[in-house]
């Protein structure tokens, strides 16, 4: 691809795929072309594709055409706002993607869903009738007792339809492939039951297994007999039932999989009370604007992302953060859609609508998730891209040794059939995208975005987390840390007196004073003569008394401080050292000519940061900490939370420099941070770690989004990601495995086909079954 070019970034849907082989080929083929960077995923049915120069989108569909599948842009995810028409002949899709389904949910991918829901139900009929059908030809077949007289002509006339119409997606798929010069795990399926069917026509037709009174045995592996009394109407019959099985477990399943990003993309709001030349007008959710006001009462859902204008109210975020307790807001605060106002009237002034919403991010975070391959399913793609011609040259070869060896046709003929059958890889293709579904949409439902499945390995490695300390270990907030009278002076007095003067100021101390003593006092009075000395203090008269709040440099130059000699009273002295000692700030306090008190204040350490700590220990990492401020302040937060080692005093700028000496000490480095000077530390980390209350520069660099911001989601995130990749090998490995062991078990003859066909559609549901488990992740 051209540097020079400009690179557009697209989705499509992709139809008419039944393995992995068939996604493989569509990704071969569109990777084939100029400019073109594609991935397919088997199991989510979409292809990512980066294009440029001459390319267009339709472009790419016709090649996806011309291999055999159909292809079209899908609906869009989340219809926060009116869905643009997108080019190439697929205007319809747009409107339905809008509508609103028949429940009433108003899907934004109702129409994908739609045909999910009918191709499941088809599927789910073609199995009943299918299965109702080769019952009775498998126990006829397998049970001499129940054989009477031409039970095999009844056999003939319940296996026909089952080969014919219950295998035909198998059929029709695999003749489009043959069109296309391809072969695919159908051309396995289609080959494997027609072989079986035909040669038990020609025994029964032109062979001795027609004849009335013939008896058929069964035997889990292949034996010798004469090839033209043997008929296979059970293995075709019972493999076709056992296929369809599977692959209507598997579609389930998958459908399920995927229920976590489906359910993210409805939680948004329908409709909204916006506030129009002062009435209230409910529309849809779709015509909000940058700037509209509207009206959330208690029990709606905020309807996009905004500033609370007017109101107070506590918010149920569980639905975006897993976070349990609601969050109160009042007028400035932000408030994100699809949250629940839980009590008071809210107006909020919209800032986000559409694809910029936090929602819309999350759903397109977890998507882009689900779209991406592990290093080793890449690997397990290569393999089933040369499968099944390997497969084919197996049962051919087979099939033309079992006749050197022992010159039985029909027991040569029996092994090839079970190599075709038990061969199919699609376990392989499966390993990977469902654990990826679940693991990512279970992270999901508890407030953890992960980026992709490169991602999954970095987690594996790490052995050091780095962690900035304001806004991620500490609130970011200046709190009241200790209030400490001087004698005879009690510390409500000095709290009122002090709290009621630093309530008029707009400094950050200031108001980690008010907010303190008013948390504890409850109403404070109003102070008179208010002064704001600049960078100093402040002064004014609180129920008569003249008070001063501020440095000791204000209480000396000012009559009423009470140390012009320069001394403290010895209690205050010593509050003072010990609260400087450990990177506090110190305030004084002074009324009526004597200094009266002090006052500490601290960015207070985020409750559950020390558990946090002690958890990623377990996890096997060493945390460290990193921060701009003082050395004192740095170690006062690190032993509150328990980290051995801190890096203090560094300019925003030098983090990436930390990073990189870290990594060169040999360690694989995890960063956790959130703020916009944390971004290029998160990027240059093997593994980024941010706080979703944190910047958008932030989530962006970030491999993993912590959306609640709290720092306990941490470990649970890496424990998250360790165990989707562990389903994912452990999947990896049963599907190589299957194949490995299985394959040469069918070519020497100790496997029935009709056995290999239940063998290998177990496969499949039971490495999809084995990613569910993740759903059920604490």
């Amino acid at each position: 691809m051209s540097g020079t070019t400009t690179q557009a970034r697209d989705e499509l849907a992709i139809g008419g795929m039944t393995c992995a082989s068939c996604a493989a080929r569509v990704e071969k083929k569109l990777n084939r072309m100029p400019g073109v960077s594609a991935t397919v995923n088997f199991a989510t049915e979409k292809a990512r594709v980066e294009y440029g120069g001459e390319v267009s989108v339709d472009d790419l569909i016709a090649t996806v055409e011309k291999t055999g599948y159909t292809a079209q842009r899908p609906a869009p995810a989340v219809s926060a706002n009116p869905p643009e028409p997108s080019p190439g002949g697929t205007s319809g899709q747009g409107a339905a993607a809008s509508s609103t389904t028949e429940d009433g949910s108003g899907s934004c991918n109702g129409s994908h869903d739609g045909s999910h829901d009918r191709e499941l139900a088809g599927l789910r009929q073609r199995l009943i009738i299918s299965a109702a059908l080769a019952v009775p030809v498998v126990l006829l077949s397998m049970v001499p007792s129940l054989q009477f007289q031409n039970w095999q002509w009844l056999c003939l006339t319940l296996a026909a339809p089952v080969v014919a119409w219950g295998a035909y997606p198998f059929h029709r798929a695999a003749w489009t492939n043959l069109r296309h010069g391809a072969a695919t795990m159908d051309t396995l399926m289609s080959l494997g039951t027609l072989t079986a069917f035909g040669w038990s026509l020609w025994a029964l037709f032109f062979g001795d297994a027609g004849m009335p009174g013939m008896r058929h045995g069964f035997d889990f592996t292949v034996v010798r007999s004469e090839g033209s009394s043997a008929i296979y109407l059970e293995a075709a019959a019972g493999v076709t039932a056992f296929l369809l099985l599977g692959r209507y477990l598997e579609a389930r399943s998958k459908r399920k999989a995927g229920a976590a990003l489906r359910a993210l993309m409805e939680l948004g709001a329908k409709d909204v009370v916006v506030l129009r030349a002062g009435r209230e007008v409910r529309v849809p959710v779709e015509q909000l604007a940058v700037g509209d006001r509207f009206v959330v009462r208690p029990g709606e859902k905020v309807a996009t992302d905004g500033t609370v204008v007017e109101g107070s109210s506590a918010v149920d975020a569980s639905v975006l953060t897993g976070e349990s307790a609601p969050v109160d807001v009042a007028p400035g605060d932000s408030v994100t859609g699809a949250t629940v106002n839980t009590s008071g009237r809210l107006v909020v002034e919209t800032t986000r609508v559409g694809s910029d919403t936090r929602l819309a991010r999350m759903a397109t975070l977890v998507e882009d998730a689900q779209s991406g391959k592990a290093e080793a399913q890449r690997l397990a793609d290569r393999v089933s891209a040369v499968f099944v011609p390997v497969v084919l040259l197996v049962a051919l070869g087979t099939l033309a040794g079992w006749l050197l060896a022992t010159g039985d046709a029909t027991a040569s003929f029996t092994a090839a059939v079970a190599v075709l059958i038990i061969a199919c890889p699609c376990a392989l293709g499966l390993a990977t995208p469902t654990a990826l579904m679940v693991g990512t949409g279970r992270g999901a439902q508890l407030g953890i975005l992960i980026k992709g499945p490169e991602v999954l390995e970095s987690t594996r490695r790490i052995d050091t987390v780095v962690l900035d300390k304001t806004g991620t270990v500490t609130t970011g907030r200046m709190s009241l840390y200790e209030a400490v009278p001087a004698p005879g002076v009690t510390e409500d007095e000095l709290l009122r007196l002090a709290g009621a003067l630093e309530h008029s100021s707009e400094h950050p101390i200031a108001r980690a004073v008010a907010e303190g003593a008013r948390e504890r006092l409850g109403t404070l009075p109003e102070p008179e003569h208010f002064e704001n000395v600049a960078g100093l203090g402040v002064r004014g008269v609180v129920e008569n008394r003249r008070v001063l709040v501020g440095r000791e440099r204000l209480l000396r130059e000012d009559p009423e401080g009470g140390t012009a000699s320069g001394t403290l009273p010895e209690a205050l002295s010593a509050a003072r050292d010990a609260a400087e000692t450990a990177g506090r700030t110190a305030v004084l306090v002074a009324w009526d000519g004597r200094p009266r008190g002090l006052l500490s204040v601290a960015d207070t350490v985020k409750e559950g940061g020390a558990e946090a700590v002690r958890r990623l220990r377990a996890l096997g990492l060493s945390p460290v900490l990193l921060t701009g401020d003082n050395q004192a302040v740095a170690d006062a937060v690190a032993a509150e939370v328990d980290i051995d080692e801190v890096i203090a005093e560094v300019l925003p700028e030098d983090k990436v420099a930390v990073v990189e000496r870290l990594r060169g000490e040999g360690r694989s480095v995890a960063m956790v941070g959130d703020g916009v000077n944390d971004a290029a530390a998160l990027a240059a980390a093997d593994l980024g770690l941010a706080m979703g209350t944190g910047t958008d520069a932030a989530i962006e660099a970030g491999d993993l989004t912590l959306v609640r911001g709290d720092l306990r989601v941490a470990p649970d995130a890496i424990r998250l990601a360790r165990r989707t990749l562990a389903t994912i090998k452990g999947n990896l490995f049963w599907a190589f495995g299957y194949n490995v062991a299985a394959i040469p078990l069918a070519a020497a003859g100790l496997l029935n086909p009709m056995i290999a066909g239940a063998a290998m559609a177990f496969s499949s549901v039971f490495v999809v079954s084995n990613s569910l488990r993740l759903r059920h992740f604490r």
